[in-house]
């Protein structure tokens, strides 16, 4: 029997097969192993997907059910202070004469950078420079130059220096002297007060007593305080009106709570029965705590006894009209009140039976009670508010907010207009209603009033406008007491708005035979600036007879350092001083007076720039602004050099004509622009991060 070898061409074909099979086998296997890999990954990233997602719902959820914590804890605190405002109050320091005086201790002289002798050169430094004592003639009469040049200039600065230093002491003296003599003449003032109310006089002593509550720290902020009082000296009784808060200061909503199925808060709201309660017993504690006040600011025993009406300002149920409510009345004797613990009684126990006083069943209602004896049934004119002593004109920072709404109403009616002051509740963000009877310009004018300190911010402008847009008005206008920002100019410009700074407030009313002042009668000299620096002035001119305003940014990078460092028509100079707009000589018209070694350290680069004036040439654009340029000139108005710009365009309302950039060494090159914007001024400086929406 044979035996066949596979061998032959037939085995090698069957082993091909075999490999190629397996081959394919393989590959399946691979497929299958990277599909099976793949569905694995894929379900690890659904399942992290799904883990990430419900983390951040439950995240979510968490800050949601927080903040609705957080707005019930508020709730809770807001009706705590309420219910225990006499308690509070009662622990506040009494008013007393002593607070009415002014300190004779002065700011003492501070001359500032002045006080720093100029620095003179080392010769010690130039001798190493030059090399005095060598050979080289020529390095030595360099140096020598250099120092003789040098100790000119800075004994020439220290003479200066000296100079201002002695100037500036002498308008301190000015101010010192000026000071010392307001201050003496305030504490007459307060001396011939407190000598009236020893004698009994019922100026004085209704003056005196609406300080004490004016001044009062017992109150917490959004209570109000509006009294109008008289004194009578026979019964050594002050008879007082004092107005009441109004229902709405008790909060509404009781608790706050987040539903995640629906993704939305529910406020549960406070029991009708409580939310009454706790007003009715607000009411009778803010009598007490307005007794308190009165008795423990009686220093010279001018009290015997205190008659107080308490009231609501309201639209009177019975008539539709404004009027006073009367809410509250009562009459307390200082014997009676001295025997009660405040922090332990219970007010409106302590008012109805303690003192058979009155207080409203339903206040919330506005059901009225009958008061007791008026202001007006004093003899002599009852007084309303706080009055200024002797002839000292009223700080209007410090004055009572409804004392200079009606201030600001009294100046609009002096100057021909008619204006009153609206409701301080639900008043659509207006404080005063004015109305210009002139043809063309007058009509509907918006009044608000803001009382700040500080620059008053962007927003307040744009909700101004919002008023007017909604209300109709013909203009609006905001009256603060401190000063307006770049982006509130900004904003305003070209809209039916205006803006009344302190210092124009200050000077309106002075024009109009109004007082009124900001902060101290005699403020003290601004502190001693530096010595000025060396600068530049930058003159523009162009060809055309657009109107146009020449502005310009400090800026780090493409940022401006601050609204302040943005130079322009309402805005005339940096903080520092070191960029201020300045008038212009023939040809240019417009300059720019720029100290660059003034500029701050972290600011590297000045940003020059130019729009249309909408309120000149509203329809106009940058087409007519050609063959412009900018005159570089030093402090002598020595021309040094001229710097080309670009010309506008059609279309564009404002154009950047170019930037002085600092470089490594310190110095600052010129580089043109030519950036236009069709959405004028304020496109540009948003693009420089200046908020103007």
């Amino acid at each position: 029997m044979t035996r066949r070898s596979n061998s032959g061409p037939i085995g090698v074909w069957a082993e091909m097969q075999r490999q190629q099979q397996r081959q394919q086998e393989a590959q399946l296997r691979a497929r299958a192993q990277q599909q099976r890999e793949q569905e694995r990954q894929q379900r690890a990233y659904e399942r992290d997907m799904a883990r990430q997602d419900r983390e951040r719902q439950a995240a979510y959820r968490r800050h949601q059910e927080a903040d609705a914590q957080r707005r019930t804890e508020e709730l809770d605190a807001r009706v705590e202070a309420l219910s225990g405002l006499l308690a509070a109050g009662s622990r506040a320091p009494a008013f007393g004469t002593a607070a009415l005086g002014r300190s004779e201790r002065l700011q003492p002289f501070d001359p500032g950078p002045l006080a720093r002798p100029v620095a003179m050169p080392d010769p010690l430094r130039y001798q190493a420079e030059g090399g005095w004592g060598r050979a080289n003639r020529r390095a030595q009469q360099e140096a020598q130059t250099r120092y003789a040049r040098d100790l000119a200039a800075a004994q020439s600065a220290e003479a200066e220096r000296q100079r201002q230093l002695a100037g500036y002491r002498q308008q301190y003296d000015r101010w010192a002297a000026g000071e010392l003599a307001d201050v003496r003449r305030h504490n007459a003032g307060v001396a011939h007060l407190v000598a009236g109310l020893r004698t009994g006089d019922q100026d004085a002593v209704v003056e005196y007593f609406s300080a004490a509550l004016y001044a009062s720290t017992a109150w917490p902020e959004g209570l109000p305080r509006q009294a109008s009082a008289a004194y009578d000296p026979g019964a050594r009784q002050l008879v007082l009106n004092w107005e009441l808060p109004r229902y709405e200061v008790v909060p509404e909503t009781k608790s706050v709570r987040y539903m995640p199925t629906a993704d939305r808060y529910k406020e549960t709201a406070r029991p009708a029965t409580q939310r009454r309660a706790l007003y009715r017993d607000l009411l009778a504690q803010c009598v007490l705590l307005a007794l308190r006040e009165l008795f423990a600011a009686d220093e010279s025993g001018a009290l015997e006894s205190v008659e107080l009406n308490g009231f609501v300002d309201d639209h009177d149920p019975a008539t539709g009209r404004e009027a006073q409510i009367f809410l509250a009345a009562v009459t307390a004797t200082r014997g009676a009140f001295a025997a009660l613990d405040l922090e332990r009684l219970s007010a409106v126990d302590c008012l109805v039976d303690g003192f058979h006083g009155r207080l409203s069943a339903r206040p919330e209602l506005l059901t009225a009670v009958r008061p007791g004896r008026l202001p007006d049934d004093v003899g002599g004119a009852p007084t309303a508010g706080p009055v200024p002593l002797g002839d000292e004109e009223p700080d209007l920072h410090a004055m009572d907010p409804i004392a200079f709404e009606a201030l600001v109403a009294e100046l609009f009616r002096a100057m021909g207009m008619q204006a009153v002051t609206t409701q301080r509740s639900n008043d659509g963000g207006v404080d005063v209603d004015a109305f210009d009877p002139a043809p063309i310009r007058g009509g509907t004018i918006i009044v608000q009033v803001k009382r700040y300190r500080h620059t008053v911010p962007p927003t307040a402008v744009r909700d101004l406008y919002g008023t007017v847009q909604h209300a109709g008005a013909n203009k609006g206008v905001l009256v603060t007491t401190s000063r307006f920002g770049p982006s509130s100019h900004t904003f305003a410009h070209g809209k039916p708005l205006e803006l009344v700074s302190g210092e124009q407030l200050v000077e309106l009313l002075h024009h109009h035979g109004l007082r009124g002042r900001l902060g101290s009668a005699n403020p003290p000299p601004a502190p001693a600036p530096e010595p000025a620096p060396d600068h530049n002035v930058l003159g523009v001119s162009w060809s055309g007879e657009v109107a146009l305003d020449v502005c310009a940014l400090v800026c780090q990078g493409g940022t401006v350092l601050s609204d302040d460092h943005f130079v322009f028509y309402n805005n005339p100079r940096t903080p520092d001083g070191a960029v201020a707009a300045v008038p212009p000589s023939a040809p240019d018209k417009a300059a720019l007076r720029v100290a660059f070694d003034a500029l701050p350290g972290h600011a590297d680069r000045l940003v020059l720039a130019t729009a249309i004036d909408p309120t000149v040439n509203p329809d106009a654009d940058l087409a007519g602004f050609a063959r412009a340029g900018i005159r570089l000139l030093d402090a002598s108005a020595a021309e040094l050099g001229r710097l080309e710009v670009s010309d506008g365009r059609a279309g564009e309302t404002a154009l950047v004509l170019g930037s002085f950039r600092r470089r490594a060494g310190g110095d600052w090159d010129f580089v043109m622009g030519g950036k236009g914007y069709e959405g004028g001024l304020e496109a540009l400086i948003r693009d420089y991060g200046i908020d103007v929406s």
